[in-house]
């Protein structure tokens, strides 16, 4: 089965980057990534995301490379996405991702989240890759499904509310 004919690749997001960001330094931002950014990276929803990206990779820089990261297709940014964090004790990942609204419904949801989950699937330490989805955001429930996930609970968070919990095995 063909999930998505969508070839996308990930750019790392230095604390620099992510520094520019928060602070609306769309030039410097984009200089540092070597892109330029669609305006879904200055919403305030995602200057959240920025300051809790940059605030994890303050306090433990191993994280650098687990975290947020640039979608890249044919050479234009379609959005970002990354991991919650690197493994935990039991070998759990969680993905996240957020496609530019230009760029939605064209594929590249699908391809990002096979791209995180190869990415998953190459770490001998991860186990088990999660996802948690609004039960209101149809898109991304319709994204995950074909990949193998499972309903495995929900939980609340304080940011996005309601969320159910998917899971699956890595490889």
């Amino acid at each position: 089965m063909t999930i998505s004919s969508r070839v996308v690749r990930f750019a790392e997001m230095t604390s620099t980057a992510l520094s520019a960001l928060l602070a609306d330094d769309r030039p410097a931002a984009e200089t540092e990534l070597g892109f330029p950014l669609g305006d879904e990276f200055f919403t305030d929803r995602a200057k959240w995301l920025w300051k809790y990206r940059l605030d994890q990779l303050t306090q433990d820089p191993s994280t650098f490379g687990w975290l947020v990261k640039l979608v890249v297709a044919d050479g234009i940014v379609v959005g970002y996405a990354g991991f919650h964090g690197p493994p935990d004790a039991a070998g759990m990942v969680e993905i996240g991702y957020t496609v530019d609204p230009p760029y939605r419904r064209q594929g590249y949801a699908k391809a990002i989240v096979a791209a995180l989950l190869e990415r998953a699937a190459a770490e001998p330490v991860v186990r088990t890759v999660r996802a948690t989805i609004s039960p209101t955001n149809q898109a991304s429930l319709a994204t995950i499904g074909g990949f193998g996930f499972v309903a495995n609970g929900e939980q609340w968070d304080e940011e996005d509310g309601l969320e159910l919990i998917f899971e699956r095995p890595s490889r």
